[in-house]
């Protein structure tokens, strides 16, 4: 058995694992992470024999993961994962390859290994990334751009008599201004997706991840497919990386 965690800007999610199949665990806030509380989730799981990691936090918070898991599980083996300039079928985009974002890479590398066709990988997370794939596993590249939440963050810092309101309103033009800000960030993120898909051949797939993949996923036009873990099971195939 080994233990999958992912360590994004605003959360840490984890799961165990025995080869490819995954079993989520209840993820945690970043504010939220301290020794006792990575205790109180880990201690009671049976001792994995390694640990990949995915992280795009803080080095405080990555240290205190790795001394916890330490503590824990003298004998575990860690390892970190990093982009590629290729591996699992993908060939990287990126001239300098270890500069596309970890969690990037691992949801390009699960996606493909997956569906083994073109595809659109989006996260929406703190950021929206966008990432193209072709049907033989090449990177076409990608595009980032602030999540939703940073949208509305920027707008509450930077203008004045406007403030952070996290309620969601029915979708389209708007009659107040918490609604026009809402519905405007979201039609933002709708418009970068599908400039993208215009792009892209028909037949390529649409895969979301990130927490606001429902909300986004609505208001696009294509089909899209959902997978809430897609950089754990990225995790999960760098332990059984081909020799």
């Amino acid at each position: 058995m080994n233990l999958l965690i992912d360590m994004g800007n605003t959360r840490l999610k984890w799961a165990v694992c025995d080869n490819l199949d995954i079993l989520p665990g209840l993820p945690i806030t970043n504010p939220d992470i301290t020794r006792n509380a990575l205790l109180q989730l880990w201690q009671a799981i049976i001792p994995p024999d390694q640990l990949a990691i995915s992280c795009v936090s803080t080095s405080h918070l990555f240290d205190l993961v790795i001394s916890v898991a330490n503590e824990l599980w003298p004998e575990i083996t860690i390892i970190r994962a990093k982009s590629e300039a290729q591996g699992f079928g993908i060939v990287s985009a990126y001239h300098e390859p270890e500069k596309l974002g970890v969690d990037r890479w691992l949801g390009i590398i699960a996606g493909y290994n997956k569906y083994r066709k073109a595809l659109c990988i989006v996260g929406c997370g703190t950021a929206i990334t966008v990432d193209a794939v072709d049907a033989s596993g090449k990177h076409l590249g990608g595009l980032i751009s602030p999540g939703l939440r940073l949208m509305k963050e920027a707008l509450a810092k930077g203008t004045e008599n406007l403030s952070l309101n996290e309620t969601a309103y029915p979708f389209g033009l708007a009659t107040n201004t918490d609604a026009a800000i809402h519905n405007g960030t979201l039609s933002a993120a709708c418009g970068l997706i599908e400039l993208v898909l215009k792009g892209q051949s028909d037949t390529t797939q649409l895969l979301l991840t990130g927490g606001d993949a429902e909300a986004i996923t609505t208001h696009i036009s294509r089909p899209a497919i959902i997978d809430p873990d897609l950089v754990l099971r990225g995790l999960a195939l760098t332990l059984h990386k081909p020799s």
